[in-house]
């Protein structure tokens, strides 16, 4: 469109574009019939596409919503254009899902492997920064799941698809504290409602990993180098 053909009153522009308003009525009938195509092109999918996506089932609905978008606004672009498009989707999504499942090499590739976040009640900071994940993330997870030290996890996985598997220890014991530190309401709460032995309050927990320590060592966290302690709670 030109500079000169811009007016401001030209409502009829602005509402319905430069399609006659008859137009509306094929939009509507376009929607209607890419929609259903399109819900049993995510069927085909399977039952992954209406969970928690990989990244290649992320791409797929991306590369879906990209082509539906044509063919239901465009009025010199017919529908028979964008469902060859979305079936072709659906072929390339079957044959990359079937050369993972036949080559574990290529599944890693594809979808993405799972992370060690946590291990025996200490965080991986160096796998943490790898996959991106800040402590506020991780502590905000465990929250949720009512687990308010480190010490009860034994492992929290970050999952291909972005979830986290977490596996509580048998044995809990004392660890960071992963509440917000500016409730010490809350904090004062959850020790005062557990038991603990001598030798546990005694001992200190790193603020960077979570590592724990005996409170009369001078030392700096044998895990990741840091200095900076808090009381170990259970």
């Amino acid at each position: 469109m030109k500079k000169e053909e811009i007016h401001l009153a030209d409502i009829q522009r602005i509402l319905f574009g430069q399609a006659p308003p008859e137009f509306l009525l094929e939009v509507f009938i376009r929607t209607l019939v890419i929609y259903i195509v399109l819900l049993f092109i995510v069927r085909w999918l399977g039952k992954r596409m209406s969970g928690q996506l990989t990244i290649m089932e992320m791409s797929v609905m991306l590369t879906l919503g990209a082509i539906v978008s044509v063919p239901m606004q465009m009025p010199d672009r017919g529908i028979i254009q964008g469902v060859v498009l979305l079936l072709c989707a659906v072929g390339f999504q079957r044959g990359i899902s079937l050369l993972g499942f036949r080559s574990g090499r290529i599944e890693d590739i594809l979808q993405g492997k799972s992370s060690l976040l946590v291990k025996d009640g200490v965080m991986q900071i160096d796998q943490m920064a790898k996959d991106r994940v800040s402590k506020q993330q991780l502590f905000s997870e465990l929250r949720q799941q009512k687990i308010f030290n480190l010490g009860i996890v034994d492992r929290i996985y970050l999952e291909a698809c972005g979830l986290f598997s977490i596996i509580k220890s048998d044995e809990p014991r004392p660890g960071l504290p992963v509440l917000p530190p500016d409730d010490q309401d809350i904090l004062k709460s959850t020790n005062q409602a557990t038991t603990a032995t001598p030798q546990q309050v005694m001992l200190l927990a790193c603020v960077n990993c979570g590592y724990v320590k005996p409170k009369d060592s001078a030392a700096p966290c044998e895990d990741c180098g840091h200095d900076e302690w808090v009381n170990a709670v259970n």
